[in-house]
């Protein structure tokens, strides 16, 4: 089988940022660099070079049965206080150095896709505090390639920018839509930042796919479905459980807000809902994608729910809470049961049809590589005992958000 990971995570060591680095910002990173300390174990460890090490990497995913990938970004970007996705938005003055370091990191990423022809969509990251230079950039990251389409940052309350259902990103859902590249809103993003004790870190844990949930209301409440019917919103590694739930909830709603003026919800959302032509549940199912990252067994009976067609499988390489070196008997724990056809949709097709992967192209690869249908319709009877990915947990819930 062809197995396309739709959640991979990459990134430069930080001097290897350098070089795509504009030459008036160089001397200020060397000073920078300098002074920083990396806070994150997993980046200083030898592993770390998984993020950059082309030939590592490839070997490690062959072995582990995926032949193609969609990469976020993991490491820490020149001028970031932290790695890419948690880290809040710049203030006005820092955004011109947080701007060079994010530009750094996308042409960097454009070369190490190049160094695995077909097998690498990789996500452009902006910033939303100039949509000028964010709708550049996403017209550069499409013309050099980078298929993977733009990571949406998410917007905590308080941010310094606007919410994402503001009409000041207009020309960013535009320009997406007319290229063709996909709004990718990554798990991590929009949470508020993350304080120092431990108390506000199990918060933190608990909430933070909530945080990302948001940007799916924001879109559909702020219009930008309807008027944009070709964008593609991608939710990566938020689960998938939540869906239907939330579904219901915007339909239930929407329905209020034009049940007439005499309901407190029609008071506070009819005029929000008044231009839209499809309930939530309807744009979800045209505009929305799924990466559905190590997917669990609980999750697999909702899939016709959600969209067999919507949902992406993904390993989260190289994360502790990603499926390697396990992906084979992590697809074996959640797909035992599911039809080939299916199947094939969740870790190949629909990965290939939102990214542009090349199925035909990839072929060798699996033919060399990949699982069998029958391998992963084996049931998984013994987990393994040092895997770290939640797939693996004997216990598995339908969470709430």
């Amino acid at each position: 089988m062809i197995v396309i990971s739709a959640d991979g995570h990459a990134g430069a060591d930080l001097l290897d940022y350098r070089p795509y680095l504009e030459a008036r910002y160089r001397e200020e990173f060397d000073a920078w660099a300098k002074a920083y300390v990396n806070p994150f174990a997993d980046l200083q460890a030898p592993e770390a070079e998984r993020n950059w090490n082309s030939g590592r990497r490839l070997r490690e995913l062959e072995q582990d049965g995926i032949v193609a990938e969609v990469l976020f970004p993991n490491t820490i970007p020149p001028f970031f206080p932290s790695a890419n996705l948690t880290a809040p938005h710049p203030t006005a003055a820092e955004y011109e150095l947080r701007w060079a370091g994010c530009r750094a990191h996308n042409r960097w990423l454009a070369d190490f896709c190049a160094e695995a022809p077909g097998r690498r969509a990789g996500v452009a990251e902006i910033l939303l505090n100039d949509v000028d230079d964010a709708v550049a950039e996403i017209r550069w990251a499409h013309g050099a390639g980078l298929r993977g389409g733009v990571l949406l940052p998410g917007v905590a309350p308080g941010a310094p920018v606007p919410p994402l259902h503001d009409p000041v990103y207009e020309p960013i859902w535009r320009t997406c839509a007319e290229l063709g590249m996909p709004v990718n809103h990554h798990g991590g993003t929009g949470a508020p930042g993350l304080e120092p004790n431990h108390v506000a870190l199990a918060i933190f844990i608990v909430e933070v796919s909530w945080y990302a949930h948001r940007a799916l209301w924001h879109l559909i409440l702020g219009g930008v479905f309807e008027r944009h019917p070709d964008l593609r919103l991608v939710l990566t590694e938020q689960g998938s459980d939540w869906i239907p739930g939330v579904l219901d909830t915007l339909d239930y709603y929407f329905d209020r807000f034009r049940s007439g003026d005499a309901t407190a919800e029609a008071k506070f959302g009819g005029p929000a809902v008044a231009g839209l032509s499809l309930r939530p549940s309807e744009y979800f199912a045209r505009n929305c994608m799924v990466g559905a990252t190590f997917m669990k067994p609980s999750e697999t009976p909702l899939r016709h729910a959600i969209g067999v067609d919507r949902l992406m499988w993904g390993s989260d390489f190289p994360h502790d809470e990603g499926t390697f070196p396990y992906s084979r008997e992590a697809l074996r724990r959640s797909f035992h049961d599911v039809p080939a056809d299916e199947l094939h949709r969740i870790v190949a097709a629909n990965a290939a049809r939102v990214y542009g992967f090349d199925l035909d192209a990839l072929r060798p690869v699996a033919d060399r590589v990949g699982l069998t249908e029958k391998e992963i319709a084996r049931p998984l009877e013994v987990l393994p005992a040092d895997a770290t990915s939640p797939v693996f947990n004997p216990r598995t819930i339908v969470r709430a958000w």
